[in-house]
């Protein structure tokens, strides 16, 4: 590498010379030197220009590797000077880190939680999906348009992320129950025509009724499968499931019947002292209404699908309607159902068998009620609006109300869409 000559070279303040002179040339000249400075003609151990030489190789490699080493360090820190971190100490995120010329350069400092700006808030947002109108409004915030839809009436969700079932409201050409694919396929027609239709709580079987038939099927993939039939009394519609066996109101007050159609053959007997059916437990029995006590009046009872819904436990108290509206907690603690007054009413079923504990839980089932894994009851009720039961919150005096739901016009009413049990 050459460098830039000075105007007075050498220090001699002579005339500048010029420095295109090889190594040989050089050599020749110091061992010039050397010779006319010699007083003597002896030998020598050594040429001292050869000496001289080398050692001035030996500094040369010396001063190149320092700067090397010089040069490395100057590079580490400058890079590790440029390398700037976004944020300060303790801010979540990830830090940006920006190599190269910092001059003129400002980092942008990433944004604190509090500065982020907060989603948008309606009056209330369901921790279900909803159906609103002609559309579906997922928990998570997705929309799906359900095309050739409704009305609706109730609608669930299938296990294994399957997609969702939807039953409509009583039309003049009968009830439909339409699947819609978690694909973003259109929905698509699964019954068409029904008289009732009844979907079980997993979401895996259907029971329906067309003309003078009760039919049951299993439900994989959007498809119906393994369908049975039997013939039932005129008026006589399935509304729910024990395990495999199909719950049937009879029509008017006639009761209810059991159609164990893995067995084949006719629903068995009709057992005329119960009113209304809710869900059925882990063990098989089923939480109802019966006609019991003295005077009669409606009571809460454990019955026996297996024995045609005789009661198993009985437990009376609270006046309850007998609509047939309610639900049990996923928990398998808590029945929400109406009383036969005005409003509903919360029911601790752990004191089923004795004198029956119920709160006042806000305003009556109008469709039924749906509740979520975290044990909250949700309905909607005779405005429109959504109402939230917090069982711990009802049973220390809270009266729960209805709230607006955001996106939902005051000619809308939303459906809460039951997610799947096991």
């Amino acid at each position: 590498m050459s460098r830039t000559p000075n105007p007075c070279d050498n220090q001699t303040g002579g005339p500048e010379r010029p420095f295109g002179v090889t190594e040989d040339e050089l050599k020749r000249v110091l061992r010039d030197t050397f010779a006319g400075r010699v007083a003597t003609p002896r030998p020598l151990a050594a040429d001292p220009a050869a000496v001289a030489i080398r050692r001035a190789r030996r500094t040369g490699r010396r001063r190149t590797l320092t700067g090397l080493a010089l040069a490395g360090a100057a590079t580490v820190l400058v890079t590790t000077g440029v390398a700037q971190l976004g944020g300060p100490a303790g801010q979540q995120g990830t830090p940006t880190v920006v190599l190269g010329d910092p001059r003129g350069l400002t980092p942008s400092p990433l944004p604190t939680a509090a500065a982020s700006p907060s989603p948008t808030r309606g009056p209330v947002r369901a921790e279900l999906d909803l159906i609103i109108g002609s559309r579906l409004e997922t928990s998570g915030g997705e929309q799906r348009e359900l095309t050739n839809v409704g009305p609706v009436e109730r609608a669930q969700r299938v296990p294994d992320y399957g997609g969702w079932l939807i039953t409509s409201a009583t039309t003049p050409a009968g009830r439909t129950l339409w699947w819609l694919p978690p694909n973003g396929s259109p929905p698509q027609v699964l019954l068409a025509g029904a008289d009732a239709v009844a979907v079980a709580l997993d979401g895996r079987q259907v029971a329906w009724r067309d003309g003078p038939y009760l039919l049951a099927a299993g439900l994989v993939g959007g498809q119906l499968i393994a369908t049975t039939q039997t013939t039932a009394p005129a008026g006589a519609v399935p509304v729910g499931f024990a395990g495999d066996a199909v719950l049937i109101r009879q029509p008017g007050a006639g009761g209810f019947t059991v159609w164990r159609r893995a067995a084949g053959g006719q629903p068995g007997s009709v057992a005329r002292d119960v009113l209304s059916v809710y869900d059925a437990l882990p063990d098989g029995h089923v939480v109802g209404l019966v006609s019991a006590g003295t005077p009669r009046r409606p009571c809460l009872a454990l019955l026996d699908p297996a024995r045609n819904l005789a009661p198993v436990r009985t437990g009376c108290g609270p006046d309850l309607a007998i609509d047939g509206l309610g639900g049990v907690s996923r928990d398998r603690r808590w029945l929400l159902v109406n009383g036969a007054r005005k409003g509903a009413l919360l029911v601790d079923l752990r004191t089923l068998g004795a004198t029956v504990s119920a709160h006042p839980a806000g305003p009556a089932l109008v469709d039924g009620v749906v509740w979520t894994a975290a044990g909250v009851a949700m309905h909607v009720d005779a405005t429109g609006g959504l109402v939230r039961i917090r069982p711990d919150r009802v049973v220390a005096g809270e009266r729960p109300t209805a709230s607006s739901v955001n996106g939902v016009t005051p000619d809308e009413r939303p459906v809460v869409v039951a997610d799947t049990r096991p």
